[in-house]
């Protein structure tokens, strides 16, 4: 693919992916027990808070969304070394805007937000209990895979799920006289598709909190339309061997 098309079809899946961050943070700091799943310096520092307060629950929902990140980043991680030692060489890229192993690692991700789905609905929206915990744990997983899937994709000079960086670069960059903003729209592009996140699942979850699920598997569909092209993979899971 030229590279143009290319890093315009990989600032759609950034922003994309922004947007299901933000909604997912509203999702688990409204329902979840007022932690986060991808932004985890804020979990660190509610972990702290928590540690000050005596808050046995805070700690138990940072330390578990956080165990469940971990768990999202080594999964993602061994998922596309897996693919990777399997594929021939000719499947690196096939044509497509990402290789095959990252768009595995992205199924991977949209099966979690599938079992985080039906959990949601099963729970009415309101989940408690054990229940909160398991959903917490696999929404993180699912923000954590997202993070390991988007360091193999060449997203130059952002983060889909920790955005300071991408802020403070380019607040740099625009006032640093005569330089030119690299990646400006892309950066510019995430910043507004986590607020546009976060502010419909806040709709949602004062609306019409059923309809929550609906905006991350839409990131995540969205997401592998783009990177695929409708070009599915033709790769048999890892342990079965090569595929055609």
């Amino acid at each position: 693919m030229n590279s143009r098309p290319r890093q315009q079809l990989l600032t759609v899946i950034a922003i994309a992916l922004t947007f299901g961050s933000g909604a997912a943070d509203v999702a688990s700091f409204t329902r979840l027990g007022g932690v986060f799943t991808s932004v985890m310096t804020g979990n660190i520092v509610l972990w702290g808070l928590a540690a000050a307060r005596g808050s046995l629950s805070l700690a138990s929902h940072t330390a578990v969304s956080i165990g469940g990140y971990i768990v999202g980043v080594a999964g993602g991680t061994w998922i596309a070394h897996a693919v990777k030692d399997r594929a021939a060489p000719a499947q690196a890229s096939d044509g497509r805007v990402l290789p095959a192993h990252v768009i595995w690692v992205l199924l991977a991700e949209l099966a979690l937000l599938a079992g985080f789905t039906v959990g949601w609905e099963i729970c009415g929206a309101s989940p408690d209990g054990w229940a909160q915990y398991i959903l917490l744990a696999t929404l993180a997983a699912a923000m954590g895979t997202q993070s390991s899937a988007v360091n193999d994709m060449g997203l130059t000079q952002v983060s889909t799920t920790y955005l300071t960086g991408t802020l403070t670069g380019l607040v740099s960059s625009l006032a640093s006289p005569g330089q030119d903003t690299q990646h400006g729209l892309r950066r510019f592009g995430v910043l507004i598709g986590l607020v546009a996140g976060a502010s419909l699942c806040g709709l949602f979850v004062a609306t019409a909190a059923d309809g929550v699920p609906a905006l991350l598997l839409a990131a995540a569909i969205i997401t592998i339309v783009a990177a695929t092209g409708w070009r599915w993979p033709r790769l048999r899971w890892p342990w079965l061997g090569r595929g055609a």
